[in-house]
């Protein structure tokens, strides 16, 4: 990066754009639902029609990985940009005016014709798991179109969403935003996303690491199902001759970071009551992303993705209710607070 120009936005995020609605629910419902719980897991505009008028009270909120996690560096204070798709209809306007008023750069371009704009319908067990089913209607239209090589020039980071790789086109669309940023000088971040995703996608997934991807971020069972290994320890074996960087969480355990010839195992940030695990990662990435793109190294790069996902999780809902930016500056001093 340091032959480029100075990028106008730290991180450029690239995934579904969705609208997530949310609601307590007990195992016994999941049960009956036949849904697999802690995962991610794809239906359709039926299945979604169907499992809506079985959720009870909800809370309806903009949503997806990636924009999670444009969000919670939006909240750090950072300049960002994303790029998802979503229909001219109104969830559509609701995800497009909940990032505005975030600061972050968005102009894709909204579809007018097919699927609607797409929804998560979250259920969130008294454990804090949550099960997701998603229906990605108009995300699947994401194309290499909406990809604008000048746009992912202009940030220091460009951060890919493992779960946009279930849709084909998808797929020529990362490829042209890492390509684009490697040739600008940039940085390429994918997160896997969901280790039911990595099933379905393990080869191609196996590649762009490879091939496309400087900074890698995963869970446990992400990491382990990417290399088809049984343990943690097996899979961080592996993880240097695929990727340049990588910070793989563990849940209560907190995170190992590899990079630059060094290993930093950090422990999780204290949280007074975890409430929802819905978007810890994503906001773990957001503090990451963060540190990174401001030169900080990679153990306090970790901390701040710790102290982001502790937020996240001692509330319902994927993204922050407290301002992240002051929260940090507060935890690590003064000389991280945000200009």
């Amino acid at each position: 990066m340091t032959d480029s120009p100075p990028p106008d936005f730290q991180v450029l995020g690239i995934g579904n754009a969705i609208v997530d609605v949310l609601t307590q629910a007990e195992d016994s419902l999941l049960s009956e639902l036949n849904l697999a719980k802690g995962a991610m897991t794809l239906i359709d505009a039926n299945g979604a029609n169907a499992l809506y008028t079985r959720m009870g009270p909800g809370v309806e909120c903009s949503g997806g990985s990636a924009a999670n996690t444009v969000a919670g560096l939006a909240s750090l204070g950072a300049t960002t940009a994303y790029i998802g798709k979503v229909h001219d209809d109104q969830l559509g306007e609701v995800f497009r005016h909940d990032m505005k008023a975030l600061d972050v750069h968005y102009d894709t371009v909204s579809g007018t014709d097919g699927a609607p704009t797409a929804r998560c319908l979250i259920f969130v067990t008294p454990d804090a798991q949550r099960t997701m089913q998603t229906y990605l209607g108009a995300c699947v239209d994401l194309g290499p179109e909406d990809i604008d090589p000048q746009l992912v020039g202009r940030a220091a980071v460009t951060y890919l969403e493992g779960y946009l790789w279930d849709p084909p086109r998808a797929k020529e669309a990362f490829v042209k935003a890492a390509l684009s940023a490697h040739q600008a000088g940039r940085k390429v971040a994918l997160s896997l996303s969901d280790a039911f995703c990595v099933d379905r996608h393990r080869e191609s997934f196996l590649d762009l690491v490879k091939h496309h991807v400087d900074l890698l971020f995963a869970n446990e069972d992400e990491i382990k199902s990417l290399f088809q290994v049984a343990t943690f320890d097996e899979a961080m074996h592996l993880v240097p001759d695929h990727v340049e960087i990588a910070a793989l969480t563990r849940g209560a355990r907190g995170s190992v970071v590899w990079g630059q010839g060094e290993v930093h195992i950090m422990d999780a940030e204290a949280v007074d009551r975890v409430v929802d695990t819905t978007g810890a990662g994503d906001a773990y990435a957001a503090g990451f992303l963060y540190g990174f793109t401001r030169g900080d190294d990679l153990a306090r790069c970790a901390r701040i993705g710790g102290i982001c996902s502790a937020e996240v999780i001692s509330h319902y809902g994927a993204r922050p209710e407290t301002p992240l930016g002051a929260l940090v500056a507060r935890q690590l001093g003064s000389h991280h607070e945000t200009a």
